[in-house]
């Protein structure tokens, strides 16, 4: 019999978030009414990792760059499967290995192909 949850049990969840909230928002209010308020021209001007502004913000980027940036996720979120995986290789067994190595070998047919697509030359 399962044990049913009425909405007491959910107080403490309720409280915390609460809370969490409260501290965000008093931090947020405390650091601008506490922080000096000190404007200068090289505090108002445009930030980019310590590189001066040069020309327009919306000169268009080569596709090359999104392409391995989207090429890096991919690879990336197929090799996070392999962790769950990795953990439960014992209790696969032979099924789990096999499996694995249809994984990689589609992991490897697909990274073959973009190296014979030349996806990853900068040129």
């Amino acid at each position: 019999m399962q044990a049913q949850s009425t909405a007491q049990d959910f107080i403490p969840i309720i409280f915390q978030v609460i809370v969490a909230l409260g501290f965000v928002v008093v931090t947020l209010v405390a650091t601008h009414f506490l922080g000096p308020k000190r404007k200068t021209n090289d505090k108002l001007t445009t930030f980019e990792s310590g590189i001066k502004v040069i020309g327009n913000a919306r000169q268009p980027f080569s596709i090359k760059y999104f392409l391995v940036a989207i090429l890096f996720v991919l690879f990336d979120v197929e090799v996070i499967f392999m962790y769950p995986w990795a953990v439960n290789f014992k209790e696969l067994g032979w099924n789990g290995l096999i499996e694995m190595f249809v994984f990689m070998g589609t992991l490897l047919l697909g990274f073959i192909y973009i190296l014979k697509k030349r996806a990853l030359d900068w040129h």
